[in-house]
């Protein structure tokens, strides 16, 4: 898994550093249960986002409650433009239709 430059920030236990590692975790490291869904289907993260927290926060803002990170075209990429913050309804009606879904 790439790492990223570490810098004080003040965000480590913060529920968005949380949802940028998890987000880079299932991008990247092939031991990471979900990579198959993700890395593993070709889902990459913006060039800025893996290096650098702060480019994600300036980007994203702080995550809010209730919300997690969604990427708006569910075969797109982690980027700017594709991601938002959404509750778990709004996730849950924006996933990608599988082979059993469409019998």
């Amino acid at each position: 898994m790439m790492r990223a430059k570490q810098t004080k920030h003040g965000h480590y236990a913060s529920p968005t550093y949380r949802s940028w590692r998890a987000m880079l975790a299932r991008c990247s490291d092939p031991t990471h249960e979900q990579f198959k869904d993700y890395g593993g289907r070709g889902i990459k993260v913006a060039e800025a986002w893996k290096t650098s927290f702060q480019a994600f926060l300036a980007d994203m803002g702080e995550r809010p409650p209730d919300k997690t990170l969604d990427r708006i075209e569910s075969n797109g990429n982690y980027e700017p433009g594709n991601c938002r913050w959404a509750t778990r309804t709004e996730q849950n009606r924006n996933k990608r239709a599988t082979a059993k879904d469409t019998q």
